[in-house]
């Protein structure tokens, strides 16, 4: 078995620094930790992590919270690519993951103590109902937590800008000649108030008068949901020139209704989906959509929860804003004035 000792001979350096590199210490330069972590993997150096968590009272263990209720799990891209973003930024700063749920085995439990009985030094909420008890009970714990797409007064949270989400998305459409823009939305939830919020607010500043029944809500990521308010909204006397939906797995949803009542995209009717996954891309016609930068969300939540682990004295919370951007894709017509 590899040990310190044999690191720091082959580096030509003390035990000490070995240890010090390998912990990351701020007393080693960047060029020197690099160096020697590198020589420990190519030794196959394996840390233990119990006389490690001993000296520095942490499990390097970071809880995760997913609740879908989709039930898509991880196969959803979205928030794939928000857990592949965890997935990397922990692996670098030297963190395992576990994820959590409120049962052990066929145990009813709470999340704070299923992180506690696994030994978390702190969890990231990625998703789950922020109103649910479990939830507000591991919030209000000495748990260190980040939320993400939710925020509590004392937590820090990451967030997309859902207000300039829909704002951008608005004034394109608004460029593009379109006036009877109709909005399926998601279920009641923080993000939905704030685009739907922005969605009004822009329409209003722009002159835009949308009807009651341009508006319709399915949940997000159930494309059933989405299909079925599509129906309704193609299916009005005077029908909406663009469709915005909730998100763009949902779209696929709406998609199937158009075909299915004999519309082309963007001949007949316009869309715009949100998220920027990756089969917005290769659709065809190009999905027009918000893109968020679902991994650095990821990658932000575990560097700002690692600082509240491992600065508890100094680290302050706070809302960090991620921005997004739209993608123009092929599925907006201009509708000539």
């Amino acid at each position: 078995m590899i040990k310190i000792k044999d690191i720091a001979i082959a580096c030509g350096v003390s035990i000490s620094t070995v240890s010090k590199a390998l912990n990351r210490s701020h007393e080693i330069s960047d060029e020197t930790t690099k160096k020697i972590v590198e020589k420990a993997n190519q030794l196959g150096y394996i840390a233990n992590s119990n006389a490690r968590s001993l000296k520095t009272k942490r499990s390097q263990n970071l809880g995760l919270i997913f609740v879908d209720k989709s039930d898509s799990g991880l196969g959803h891209e979205y928030f794939s690519v928000i857990l592949n973003g965890i997935k990397k930024e922990a692996e670098e700063q030297g963190y395992d993951l576990t994820f959590i749920s409120s049962s052990i085995g066929r145990s009813r439990n709470s999340y704070l103590n299923h992180a506690k009985y696994r030994g978390c030094d702190g969890v990231i909420i990625v998703s789950a109902d922020f109103h649910d008890p479990k939830i507000i009970a591991l919030v209000e714990s000495d748990m260190p937590t980040i939320t993400i797409d939710y925020q509590f007064h004392n937590r820090t949270a990451i967030m997309s800008d859902n207000t300039r989400g829909l704002e951008e998305i608005v004034r394109y459409l608004h460029t593009m000649g379109h006036e009877r823009i109709a909005f399926i939305h998601g279920e009641d939830t923080d993000v939905t108030k704030q685009r739907l919020a922005s969605f009004y607010r822009t329409c209003e500043e722009l002159g835009i008068n949308i009807p009651d029944e341009y508006i319709k809500t399915a949940e997000y990521h159930i494309p059933k949901n989405s299909g079925i308010a599509t129906k309704e909204l193609i299916e009005l006397e005077k029908r909406p020139t663009c469709i915005i939906f909730p998100d763009d797995y949902s779209y696929m949803g709406g998609l199937t209704e158009i075909e299915k009542h004999g519309l082309k995209i963007p001949d007949d009717i316009s869309v715009v989906g949100y998220d920027g996954i990756y089969l917005s891309r290769i659709l065809r016609p190009v999905l027009t959509t918000y893109v968020q930068e679902s991994e650095k969300i990821g990658e932000t939540a575990t560097s700002e929860l690692i600082k509240m682990i491992e600065n508890p004295k100094t680290y302050l919370a706070e809302k960090i804003i991620i921005d997004g951007y739209l993608q123009i894709g092929q599925t907006v017509k201009k509708i000539q004035d």
